[in-house]
């Protein structure tokens, strides 16, 4: 899903994916200026999505199977898009609650349901208070959380991380800060995955040859 189309308000989980012309027939984008990850010592990859988009849900459980086999050089961090949008910093805000709340990995399915299938909006406190009770433990807790400043700030570095790395689609994912990824170059979900494998090896052979 591109980001013209994730912005239309009405229209968060309808939109057909777009690849940015200046991707055509390339499995993959070099990112210049290439962007600093946070631990030097690893291989960072990044994968950018939102819970509106259906392209996202379909690679949620390929993307969450292959993560599992990374290597320890490698480090993986999701990372929702936001693109200066109310909704999508919404979504971005529950994505940060739930991952630090622990709840992640047993709600991000309802979530993607939620969204698509119910079209329910979980933009704001008051729909998402709504929503997690019955479904974590601490209702009130999570909600604390959910207002947090400390969450506030990832869902601004989210947003600050997709213009550095100059994200138009989701999902996509951006390896070592230096190659950008998705479907729309790749030809697939499973060629996505194997393009990264490609450059993880790529970078780490170019960081042994130093």
């Amino acid at each position: 899903m591109n980001r013209r189309d994730a912005l239309k308000l009405a229209g968060l989980a309808l939109a057909l994916p777009a690849a940015n012309a200046a991707w055509a027939n390339e499995t993959y984008q070099v990112l210049n200026p290439a962007q600093k990850g946070d631990d030097p010592s690893k291989i960072e990859v990044l994968e950018f999505f939102h819970y509106g988009c259906p392209h996202c849900r379909d690679f949620y459980p390929l993307i969450t199977a292959w993560k599992k086999t990374l290597p320890a050089d490698v480090s993986f961090r999701a990372v929702p898009a936001v693109w200066n949008n109310a909704q999508l910093a919404g979504l971005a805000r529950l994505f940060y609650t739930a991952q630090i709340s622990g709840d992640l990995a047993a709600l991000e399915p309802a979530i993607f349901a939620a969204v698509q299938d119910e079209k329910r909006p979980l933009f704001n406190e008051e729909q998402v208070r709504e929503w997690v009770t019955g479904k974590v433990a601490d209702p009130a807790k999570f909600i604390e959380t959910y207002k947090s400043f400390g969450v506030g700030s990832q869902v601004q570095r989210s947003d600050q991380l997709a213009r550095a790395m100059k994200i138009q689609g989701v999902p996509s994912v951006v390896i070592d800060g230096r190659f950008v990824t998705s479907a729309s170059m790749s030809g697939s979900h499973e060629n996505t995955l194997k393009v990264a494998d490609e450059l993880i090896a790529r970078v780490r052979k170019e960081r042994e040859g130093k």
